[in-house]
């Protein structure tokens, strides 16, 4: 088994209805993420939650619509994260960001040129 590395865990706190160019921001982060060849990056949606607002909205409450808490978590080398996060402040006009130490082991499938999996490992 591979040793675990340091990492960092970048969290962006954000609103389902909110927009970056026509297009939602979670999404427009994401694409941003690969953009800057991030090592990963996903959108969580969640099933309630509150913020500055201090009103709680949930799946449950029909006047929440598209307003719950998306979650982006992006990960990667500290460097990485410190260099992405300039990109990150003009799309984000409220929401909280979050930086978390991580330790990581990455798993991945070797595969052989034609695409078959050859084996199961876990690298670095």
């Amino acid at each position: 088994m591979a040793a675990p590395t340091d990492a960092v865990l970048l969290r962006i706190f954000v609103g389902e209805e909110d927009q970056y160019e026509g297009r939602p921001l979670y999404e427009a982060l994401v694409r941003m993420a690969l953009k800057h060849k991030m090592a990963g990056a996903t959108a969580l949606r969640g099933p309630g939650g509150f913020g500055r607002s201090r009103y709680v909205r949930t799946e449950l409450n029909v006047d929440a619509g598209s307003k719950l808490p998306m979650v982006v978590e992006i990960v990667d080398e500290a460097e990485k994260i410190d260099a992405f996060l300039p990109q990150v402040e003009p799309m984000v006009e409220s929401g909280l960001v979050t930086l978390e130490g991580v330790r990581i082991v990455r798993y991945s499938r070797d595969r052989v040129p034609n695409g078959v999996l050859k084996r199961s490992s876990i690298s670095n």
